[in-house]
Order: structure tokens, then C-alpha cells, then sequence
């Protein structure tokens, strides 16, 4: 008989349990604090003159925050419902690079990637990419993306049900909440000196294309910005290698 020595140890991680409940209270600030903002896109979307049925199945079926924002911003402003989808559109493409990332982290099973996929915006992806592991990355990413979806449609509704009691929504400035937002979860993430020259060069190219083009393209030619500052720094590695004529 084998000493006790040599019999295999059943160890848990005490660790564990708090780990858990730091990203359950993360998730949940994150979740709470973004979903309440789409009392604020019910008012402003039923302000551009969107129904009601209309304003809520944005919410359910799109799901982006900040391409929403786009859209009906660019419809109360009197820009064409084409160009402003096209905008919130390529706004929304993010996302897509966000599922990437998401897709080799979490490793979910097939069956539930096209429900998971609703829930991939900057909320749950910030969430999920900040934890050590993929057990946390799935719990941040469940609590987040389940707290945002369901305050996120509730709060539409209300807002959309009490924006003629709210009057002029011009005056509130709501329409600034969904884009403040982002730009709040943005700003960390400009960590380098390349994503500081896309998002300077971003934020001057819709300055100069707003007072000149429609509404909802300003956006489009924001998009630019990425392309062209990564062309510029190609450029600059190659004319700084070594050996190479001038």
C-alpha cells in the first residue's frame, strides 16, 4: 500500500472564490453604468422622429450603443436614412474585430456563438480582455453582456415612452450620453502613438467634414483616419532602415 505521501491531493485555489467575485462587481459596475444610458438613446431616438416598435427593435437587434447614437443623430439632423445607416454601420464594424479576439479567449461552444455574438461590444469585450484567464474572461463577459443587454432595452423603452414628457430633447443634451460613453472606454486603450495619431486625425477630419458634407458621412470620412496613418508610419520604417539609399 501506498504511503500517504504518494496519494494525489485534491488542492482549490482560495483565490478563487474572491477572484470570481471581483469580476462579478466589475461586470456588474460596467453593465449598470452603461445600460442606464439607453434611457437616454430611447429619448433621443423617439426625438428624430423614430416609433416606438422602431426605437426598441434598435435595441434589441442592433445592440452597438454608439452606432445607434449615430443613426439617429444623423436622422435628426435631416440626413438620409441610407447614409446615416451606412454610417452606424462601418461604426459598428468594430465589433467584428472585437469577435475575433473573443472567439480564441473564450473558446465557446458553436451552438451558443451566435447568442454570444449579440453581447460582443466595447463593454463585454473590455471586460473579458482585462481578466487572466478564460474561466474569468467568460464570467466577465456573461455578467457584462446579460446586465448591459436587459437595462439597455429596459431603459430604451422608458425613454422612449417618456421622451414627449421630457419636451425639447435638444435642451437635455442626451444625445452626447452614447458617445461620451464610448469615448470613455476608448480613451485607455489610446496607449500607443499610433492609436493617438488615429483617433487625432479622426476627430479632425469630422471637424472639417461637418460643416461641408450631409449628416452620417462626417463618420464615413473619419474612417480614414486609420489607413492613413498607418500608410504614413509604414513609410517612415521603411525610410529609417538601415542600409537603405535615399
Amino acid at each position: 500500500m501506498r504511503g500517504v505521501s504518494e496519494q494525489i491531493e485534491i488542492r482549490t485555489d482560495p483565490a478563487a472564490p474572491s477572484a470570481d467575485s471581483a469580476v462579478v462587481r466589475d461586470a456588474l459596475g460596467v453593465g449598470v453604468a452603461v445600460g442606464l444610458s439607453g434611457f437616454a438613446f430611447g429619448v433621443t431616438s423617439a426625438g428624430s422622429g423614430l416609433g416606438l416598435l422602431q426605437t426598441c427593435a434598435l435595441s434589441l437587434l442592433v445592440f452597438t450603443g454608439a452606432s445607434q447614437f449615430a443613426l439617429v443623430g444623423a436622422l435628426a439632423a435631416g440626413g438620409n436614412p441610407f447614409t446615416a445607416a451606412a454610417g452606424a454601420f462601418f461604426l459598428g464594424v468594430r465589433n467584428a474585430f472585437y469577435g475575433l479576439r473573443l472567439s480564441g479567449l473564450l473558446g465557446l461552444p458553436r451552438a451558443v456563438r451566435p447568442l454570444a455574438a449579440q453581447w460582443v461590444i466595447d463593454e463585454t469585450s473590455a471586460v473579458a480582455l482585462a481578466q487572466p484567464d478564460r474561466r474569468t474572461a467568460r464570467l466577465g463577459f456573461t455578467v457584462t453582456g446579460v446586465t448591459l443587454y436587459v437595462l439597455w432595452n429596459l431603459t430604451t423603452l422608458i425613454g422612449a415612452l417618456g421622451a414627449s414628457a421630457l419636451g425639447d430633447t435638444d435642451a437635455w443634451g442626451l444625445d452626447a450620453a452614447g458617445p461620451a460613453v464610448f469615448l470613455a472606454l476608448l480613451a485607455p486603450m489610446l496607449s500607443g502613438a499610433v492609436e493617438r495619431a488615429v483617433a487625432a486625425l479622426g476627430v479632425l477630419l469630422v471637424l472639417l467634414a461637418q460643416p461641408v458634407l450631409p449628416a452620417g458621412v462626417p463618420v464615413l470620412v473619419a474612417a480614414l483616419a486609420a489607413p492613413v496613418v498607418l500608410t504614413v508610419r509604414g513609410r517612415m520604417a521603411r525610410g529609417t532602415e538601415p542600409g537603405e539609399r535615399r
